[in-house]
């Protein structure tokens, strides 16, 4: 698994420990709903900007999207 199938699939795990939907987090975040969805299926190779508008929206610190 590439780094960014790892960073999609903890985004996907923290936004469902949040009961925040993909749309959701599209608002929260300032991006769109088929951009989060690349994101979490590893096809995004996200910015540094959007690492931290996606740990805003989810209300969490950057370093815990890489943590385990």
């Amino acid at each position: 698994m590439d780094i960014k199938e790892e960073f999609g699939k903890r985004l996907a795990q923290m936004r469902k420990e949040r009961k925040i939907s993909q749309e959701q987090l599209a608002e929260l975040s300032g991006l769109n709903r088929p951009y989060i969805s690349g994101i979490e299926q590893g096809k995004r190779n996200v910015s540094l900007e959007v690492i931290v508008s996606l740990a805003k929206a989810l209300g969490i610190k950057t370093k815990e999207l890489f943590e385990e």
